[in-house]
């Protein structure tokens, strides 16, 4: 994941760049030719658009989309990294044992899963769970950006490291991310660990749990 991660950031900062020197040129609006064919979808038809998506090699593999599910107007929204072999069996982010285990999170911030909304980085599951390359991440991102401005969700809540890498643009390690609140967008995200982390080092329950009613406080909600 880390190489994966370090090559998406790589990509990033050559495009930053190329960025800068356009805007020293005079040009004031650059935009990215994938989004700005979305910017004008509704949820619905973006949704069709990603089912139908083949602009990298995944859709060769896969046996569903999944796009995301909860609520399209929720002020929380949980954006995890790939879906894995229940969630493509499925076509639903966060079914197997990583996503009861957000679901017990959900439902003790006393919310449902149908009251936020839940979606990944990577729409379609990499083979064997192995780490999406930055091609893959860069033909799935604009769908997660237009899934972002059609939701405005007021807090992100980024699972574990490569969720957020990808949303903060750094190569911080999530142990030092989590527990502050960052901005992406104007948006408030709190980074925090990935569930299926959690089933591996229980121990780090307590500090997801304390993210956790950061963001219940950020949003107003009673915190049980």
């Amino acid at each position: 994941m880390a190489n994966s991660i370090q090559e998406y950031l790589q990509v990033i900062s050559t495009v930053r760049e190329y960025v800068e020197e356009q805007m020293q040129l005079g040009f004031t609006e650059i935009l990215d030719p994938e989004h700005s064919k979305l910017t004008e979808v509704d949820y619905n038809q973006l949704r069709q658009e990603a089912n139908g998506c083949k602009k990298c090699e995944l859709h060769a593999t896969r046996t569903n989309v999944v796009f995301g599910t909860g609520n399209e107007n929720a002020d929380l929204m949980f954006i995890g990294e790939a879906p894995g072999r229940d969630e493509d069996e499925k076509g639903e982010p966060f079914v197997g044992r990583a996503g009861q285990l957000l679901t017990k999170v959900i439902e003790a911030m006393e919310l449902t899963r149908d009251k936020v909304y839940i979606a990944n980085v990577i729409k379609c599951r990499p083979p064997n769970n192995r780490n999406p390359k930055h091609t893959e991440i860069e033909s799935c991102e604009p769908y997660l950006i237009r899934q972002i401005e059609l939701i405005k969700p007021k807090v992100i809540c980024a699972l574990g490291t490569f969720a957020a890498q990808m949303l903060l643009r750094t190569e911080a390690k999530i142990s030092a991310l989590r527990g502050h609140f960052h901005e992406y967008r104007g948006i408030k995200v709190m980074p925090t660990y990935h569930p299926a982390y959690l089933l591996r080092n229980p121990g780090g329950k307590r500090e997801v749990w304390e993210d956790m009613q950061k963001v219940m406080a950020e949003l107003n909600l009673p915190i049980p």
